[in-house]
């Protein structure tokens, strides 16, 4: 096989082997670690290359993925958790209000139940992402310091 034929086998086999931990049911962490390696190992076979312009790109692009997944996880999806908590505090609290304007005692204190419920869930899924990311800075600070 010709080196500019392994280059593009290499390429290929990194790029599928990312793709297949993607999609590996593992828990998130373990699988962001894996990708994580396997970035690495790719930056290895991709430095081999010959042609500087192609590793530096290939470097670049990498390096970004890896970016993107961080930023994906941590800013990401609390935000998206923080907007869907908005709108379930919004909705419930129509709800509320929709109970009070038909008059119904009943419903009006089964509806403000609901909304109580629904921020106090809402609260402990914001409260476990932001300590999940505060968390993992730590860890990631620690980590750092020990290389």
């Amino acid at each position: 096989m010709s080196k500019n034929g392994f280059g593009k086998f290499a390429i290929g086999a990194g790029i599928g082997a990312l793709i297949g931990i993607l999609v590996a049911p593992k828990k998130g962490s373990e699988t962001r670690e894996e990708l994580k390696v396997k970035f690495d190992e790719f930056l290895t076979k991709v430095k081999s290359l010959k042609k500087e312009d192609i590793q530096e790109e290939f470097q670049l692009r990498i390096e970004k993925l890896k970016r993107d997944i961080d930023e994906l996880d941590k800013e990401k999806v609390l935000n998206v958790a923080k907007d869907k908590a908005k709108i379930i505090k919004s909705e419930s609290q129509k709800l509320v209000e929709y109970a009070k304007d038909k008059g119904t005692p009943v419903l009006e204190k089964a509806a403000e139940d609901i909304r109580l419920k629904a921020i106090d869930v809402t609260k402990g899924v914001l409260d476990k992402l932001e300590n999940k990311d505060n968390k993992e800075v730590k860890e990631e600070k620690k980590e750092s310091k020990k290389n």
